[in-house]
């Protein structure tokens, strides 16, 4: 056997070990961050290392330093663990090493981004005629999507955006619920509207937009243009805005929908949650993450544009030394901000291949199932649920905002499972997320009582 198919075997044959230690290990456990970073932190040696012998000494290095994201029982940051192939078309990626710029560096990593895209569309309701930008998350999304419609908007007013810049360009309005998500305003301050710009409208009890708010916001100044930023999947509560209102009252005054849906525009592929998203395919761009509820492996996302030619207008480049295939379409690097880029679309591809249409629906229902088998056990436990679990997101309070830390603090150093901390509407409250595919009824009762037991410790 040669060193290469050596090295990577040994690799790999490393990474499955872990991954059927999930179900049993600590999702975490506390860290000395001293003595990691040591493990690490070694002179270089001067001259080559066995390939073997690396890879046995970075596992050993990371080991005490890694958590179980991947496992049945984390519910952080609503983060999946990445499916069987999906983790192998990974490993082919890695292996393929290619760069997904355009179809003449890679032809297959285009073609599988086009193949997934048609499918992803379709199972998010989304306009089989829009583009589909493979981006690292949903903030590039985000900023993706707010880019098209800049572009759009100012273009509409007859200002070259592209050439001018935004000195001197009209002014632009952004129209956004008061529970947001941050990366909305990140993506403002790095594309240089800033936030100023942001008129806040007031959200219901749940967190979704309050469209006759809404209403109000946008007639306050008809003339000047809009972009709102809708959500599908409050990252607290889970609620999901009112798209066909919001599209509709946005629409009649020129202005442009983004809709946030990191997470919950995978509602649409559920015909139990796709209700909660009606209207979705009104909407101008979309945000989605793949590495959330597709259970694919970091980094992935996906940013949809309704007009695929301003999309590219927004993000595009060209240069002299820059060659394009023969009949290639647009794609690739015309959708995203990254030239280097990874080649994403192989691992999307195959996640859907092994879910299928029916697949993605039973992991969206089997998660938020699990997410009110969390809501009904601790309820019964004489805990207080604050939201109404629409998805997969649970939050939970434990009496005082310094009591519900301290519970939260107890859970994470316990190791059993892993949820955050969050503040919502001035209250601290454990933050659960359901998104992983191998999460089991077992899984959640298990996590269940260790919280209770915790909490009831405090």
């Amino acid at each position: 056997m040669d060193e290469l198919t050596r090295t990577i075997r040994h690799a790999a044959e490393h990474a499955a070990a872990y991954r059927r230690s999930l179900p049993g290990r600590p999702v975490a456990r506390p860290v000395d961050h001293a003595t990691l970073r040591s493990a690490f932190s070694r002179p270089l040696n001067r001259s080559p290392a066995d390939p073997l012998t690396v890879i046995d000494e970075l596992v050993a290095a990371a080991e005490t330093g890694l958590v179980a994201t991947a496992g049945p029982r984390f519910f952080g940051f609503v983060v999946g663990g990445a499916l069987p192939a999906a983790t192998a078309a990974e490993i082919l990626a890695a292996g393929w090493d290619q760069n997904a710029f355009n179809a003449a560096l890679s032809p297959a990593a285009l073609a599988a981004e086009e193949a997934a895209g048609t499918w992803l569309k379709d199972l998010l309701g989304l306009p089989a005629t829009a583009s589909t930008g493979f981006v690292t998350g949903g903030q590039a999304a985000n900023t993706a999507g707010l880019a098209a419609a800049r572009q759009h908007l100012l273009t509409e007013a007859g200002w070259d955006m592209a050439r001018k810049g935004l000195g001197g360009a009209p002014r632009l309005r952004v129209v956004a619920g008061e529970e947001r998500h941050a990366t909305i305003d990140r993506s403002l301050r790095l594309l240089g509207l800033g936030t100023d710009c942001v008129e806040t409208v007031r959200t219901d009890g749940g967190g979704a937009l309050d469209t006759e708010d809404l209403r109000r916001a946008l007639a306050s100044d008809p003339d000047t243009p809009a972009i709102v930023c809708t959500q599908a999947g409050n990252v607290n509560t889970g609620a999901c805005d009112d798209l066909r209102t919001a599209c509709d009252l946005t629409h009649a005054h020129g202005g442009w929908v983004h809709v946030d849906g990191a997470f919950g525009l995978w509602a649409a592929a559920s015909p139990a949650t796709r209700p909660l998203v009606d209207g979705v395919e009104l909407a101008d761009s979309w945000a989605c993450d793949g590495h959330k509820w597709l259970n694919v492996p970091y980094d992935c996302g996906y940013a949809f544009c309704s007009r695929p030619a301003l999309h590219a207008d927004a993000l595009s480049y060209t240069a002299s030394y820059l060659t394009r295939a023969d009949g290639a379409p647009v794609g690739g690097a015309d959708y995203t901000v990254e030239s280097s880029r990874h080649a994403r679309g192989f691992a999307t591809w195959a996640a859907l291949r092994e879910l299928g249409r029916d697949g993605v629906a039973a992991l969206v229902d089997r998660c938020c199932s699990h997410a009110r088998r969390f809501a009904d056990g601790l309820t019964a436990a004489g805990f207080e649920v604050v939201n109404d679990v629409t998805l997969n997101q649970v939050l939970v309070g434990f009496g005082d905002d310094s009591r519900t830390d301290q519970v939260v603090q107890a859970v994470q150093d316990d190791g059993t499972c892993w949820t955050g901390a969050t503040t919502w509407r001035g209250r601290r409250l454990m933050r659960i997320s359901v998104s992983g595919h191998s999460t089991t009824e077992a899984d959640v009762d298990r996590s269940i009582a260790a919280i209770v037991r915790l909490a009831r410790a405090s």
